[in-house]
């Protein structure tokens, strides 16, 4: 066993709150609740900023660690071969990139709060890397964390491959950071050191130890004057703008050193090993930018420490290594807890996919700070009110100049590493499904800084592209965001988790004062003390209700001018930022739409959205303004009924987007698929909706959704079906999957007329699309961003690892056997003969 830690606030978190209250309960007694949870509200938000700030907040590099601050002290791990003199430029690995020779790469296990160890299978460089990483809470300023990097050459590779690794320090804002320097002028044999100071962290020590592996020799005649490898060290100042481009500052620091090598030691004849060649030349001092590399031969070990001066003590490798173990233990008995495995995937094998697929969820949050692309012209044409309205838009978006607004910050999840990385709204509503059942006090955190970026109208970007690294990503085209632009609103999905796990832990709403939890885990502190949640949501309830409006207001859609018969005059809705071939708002881009688009036009799924939002807000009314219940309830009823009679078709029994004909009149257009499901998937089907049976049987006909592998996009039998881009005109997605088998159990598990019908499709689709995932993941080593409903394989993007990770949910839910009916026992008393 290893020895008790002596960093006492990592571990003891929650027994601070619990003093804390004891402190105030005692010395202020219960005259003096209302104060009490004010301070308590502000403590619990000060150790929650402390015990998230640091982490792997760079998600879109394999190893790269920085605080939720905007300007700060940042790291980023960069490897390659070099064997030859072509292989350290191709073979160089910094940021996630799709096919760049890896057979899978993430986190094994991890937590936000405390860390993780994450796995690298690097086929083409040859060695798999482990990043261990670890936080260690403790003094003013967000305390110390560390990393311990491993490199094991893969079988088959010669033992003494050489492997060149860096370290890539900045620090932008106000302070110093510089690099002690070593023994020897050529570089150092011991330890790195890094000094360091901020506003926000205080001082610091940045340390990368000696660590473990062999380093290469040479014979050559030039280390008689250069040596052997060491660890050489590059202090630089850049301007704070290009401090992200860091493979960039790299290879021109390297063909520097290069150059001055060729040029000074080169001899054709007998020409250095590449390894030598491309040592970086050792310049240790002060820089905003620090470049650490060494050269390895064969395996090598390595701890990165960086340590608060606050916290009064400097961390060390056996803290480290005791840290990895504790935090290993600990998240393998939480996670059974959490998310405990139901049949009939009980098998070990399933335990650690399921680690994994979550890990690589939580593990993908990043901290995003940048300017944004806005284009706030407000064009008339982005009303979209005239018939060829997209043309129009169109050509005002090519004549308006967008500008960059900001810089604005954003603590989010990401749908893929490698090709996604940075914020989608309404991705990340399911992203936190799973993380809310982790960790509830962290989704909200998440959900509070989404809610942090809207303007004063209601509006967020769909997509954050924040500064000038995440734009990098992005074709220019893709960059600017519009503010008519809507997007599901699926954040609404956590804040009804959130409510009702208020209602739980108190009992029923409206909530009488209760006394103030003595105990509370920072990942449940909202919810072990009810009147910190309900701070939370009177806070968040405003921005809320003003995102409602800002709906109802621009995605409007238009009942009167043409007459439609309907329940309400008002409940109709329309995806702005329509074209021909997309409708990219919606979620679902290239889903077949009525043609050609018409300004008359009516969205299923978007009123779907509106009702779901409606709904959440009545409940949260419920619990802090229920004088503003019925606003909420009446435009649900008015969307409930003109779902019916605006979009449901008895003939093809599913629901339909709607357009305008020749004659001006109402005309339901059916593309059967996952669109035609949106009320069911929102939730706003009641179990004896009539509707529900012809939707289930959409659902199971194998010529229609129902695939092996999952449930289709679109319907085989439309025209569409797996034409042009075919992003959602077939492959199976897991959001929606999800979304079907979540109705599908609700259905099961209470009494109604398909209560039987939606439990068989539940147990066949949750195999179905678990095994899918698994088997796919299995393969190739990745999660994928959409799998093929003709073969099950996964395609398009790889690591998605966003909600693709919603299976662990799925694994999760519980086994529904069908209840095979008792025979009558016969009786055993035989009656007398008379």
């Amino acid at each position: 066993m290893a020895p008790p830690s002596p960093f006492g606030p990592r571990r003891q978190l929650s027994l601070v709150l619990t003093l804390f209250l004891l402190y105030f309960n005692a010395f202020f007694g219960q005259a003096a609740a209302q104060e009490d949870e004010a301070i308590l509200n502000s403590e619990v938000a000060r150790l929650n900023n402390q015990s998230l700030l640091w982490g792997p907040y760079r998600p879109n590099l394999y190893f790269g660690v920085r605080p939720r601050i905007p300007k700060a002290l940042m790291t980023g791990l960069m490897w390659g071969k070099v064997e030859t003199y072509t292989d350290y430029q191709a073979s160089l690995r910094y940021t996630c990139e799709q096919n760049e020779g890896m057979k899978g790469y993430g986190w094994d296990e991890y937590d936000t709060r405390r860390g993780g160890v994450q796995s690298i299978h690097d086929i083409e460089n040859g060695i798999d890397i482990t990043t261990s990483f670890v936080k260690v809470p403790g003094g003013a300023t967000g305390g110390s964390w560390a990393a311990r990097v491993k490199g094991r050459l893969q079988e088959g590779v010669p033992s003494d491959r050489k492997t060149a690794v860096i370290l890539y320090v900045t620090q932008e804002g106000l302070g110093t950071l510089e690099a002690a320097k070593g023994e020897d002028e050529n570089g150092y044999e011991g330890d790195v050191t890094l000094n360091g100071n901020s506003a926000a962290l205080g001082d610091y020590k940045l340390v990368l130890t000696k660590g473990k592996g062999k380093h290469p020799k040479s014979d050559h005649k030039v280390t008689q004057e250069r040596g052997d490898a060491h660890t050489a060290v590059q202090s630089l100042t850049y301007q704070e703008e290009f401090l992200w481009q860091a493979k960039g500052i790299v290879f021109k620091q390297l063909k520097e050193s290069v150059d001055a090598f060729v040029e000074k030691y080169f001899d054709k004849e007998d020409p250095p090993p590449a390894w030598q060649v491309f040592q970086l030349e050792n310049r240790p001092g002060a820089g905003n930018v620090h470049i650490i590399q060494r050269v390895f031969e064969g395996d090598f070990e390595f701890d990165i420490l960086f340590s608060s001066a606050s916290a009064g003590k400097e961390l060390s490798s056996a803290d480290l290594t005791r840290e990895i173990q504790e935090a290993t233990e600990s998240f393998g008995e939480r996670f059974s807890s959490v998310f405990a495995i139901k049949a009939p995937f009980t098998a070990a094998k399933y335990e650690k996919f399921a680690r994994s697929m979550f890990s690589n969820l939580i593990g993908g949050i990043g901290y995003f700070f940048g300017e944004a692309v806005v284009d706030r012209s407000y064009a008339p044409e982005y009303e979209e009110d005239h018939e060829g309205f997209w043309e129009e838009a169109a050509a005002a978006r090519a004549r308006n100049k967008p500008t960059l607004e900001g810089p604005y910050e954003l603590f989010t999840s990401v749908p893929s590493r490698p090709f996604f990385p940075r914020g989608f709204l309404w991705d990340e509503g399911f992203h936190l499904l799973p993380i809310a059942d982790w960790d509830i006090d962290l989704a909200m955190e998440i959900v509070k800084s989404w809610y942090n970026l809207m303007d004063e109208d209601g509006w967020i970007a769909r997509e954050q592209i924040l500064g000038a690294e995440a734009r990098s990503k992005v074709p220019e085209e893709f960059q600017t965001q519009y503010p008519h632009y809507a997007n599901p609103p699926t954040l609404f999905f956590i804040v009804d988790t959130f409510v009702d796990r208020l209602r739980k832990a108190n009992g029923t709403m409206p909530v009488v004062k209760e006394h103030l939890s003595q105990g509370v885990a920072l990942s449940s502190a909202s919810i072990d003390n009810v009147e910190v949640g309900l701070e939370y949501l009177r806070r968040l309830y405003p921005l809320l209700r003003r995102q409602f409006y800002w709906f109802k207001k621009t995605q409007y859609g238009d009942i009167k001018t043409y007459d439609r018969d309907a329940y309400s005059s008002r409940e109709a809705y329309r995806w702005r930022g329509r074209t021909v071939t997309h409708c990219l708002t919606s979620g679902l881009d290239d889903y077949p739409r009525p043609q050609p688009p018409h300004p008359g036009e009516l969205h299923v799924d978007l009123m779907s959205w509106v009702g779901l939002m409606a709904k959440s807000l009545a409940n949260v009314a419920e619990v802090i303004a229920p004088e503003e219940v019925e606003d909420y309830t009446k435009v649900l009823d008015g969307i409930e009924h003109n779902l019916d009679d605006l979009h449901w078709s008895e003939k093809d029994g599913c629901y339909c987007d709607a357009t305008i004909d020749e004659f001006e009149e109402h005309q339901l257009v059916c593309h059967k698929g996952y669109i035609s499901l949106s009320p069911f998937l929102t939730g706003l089907l009641k179990p004896d909706s009539p509707k529900l049976g012809k939707l289930l049987a959409l659902i199971s006909d194998e010529e229609e959704l129902w695939s092996p592998y999952g449930i289709r996009s679109l319907s085989k039998k439309d025209e569409n079906y797996g034409t042009a881009e075919n992003y959602w005109r077939s492959p199976i997605w897991i959001n929606i999957n999800y979304l079907i088998i979540t109705q599908l159990y609700n259905l099961a598990t209470q009494e109604g007329p398909y209560q039987e019908t939606a439990r068989d499709l539940y147990q066949r689709l949750r195999k179905n699309v678990v095994e899918t995932i698994y088997n796919s993941w299995e393969e190739t080593g990745f999660a994928w961003e959409q799998y093929n409903p003709e073969t099950g394989k996964g395609q398009r993007t790889q690591h998605f690892t966003g909600w693709t990770s919603l299976v662990v949910k799925i694994l999760a839910m519980d086994d529904l056997p069908e209840v095979v009916p008792v025979a009558p026992v016969e009786s055993q008393y035989v009656k007398d003969e008379l």
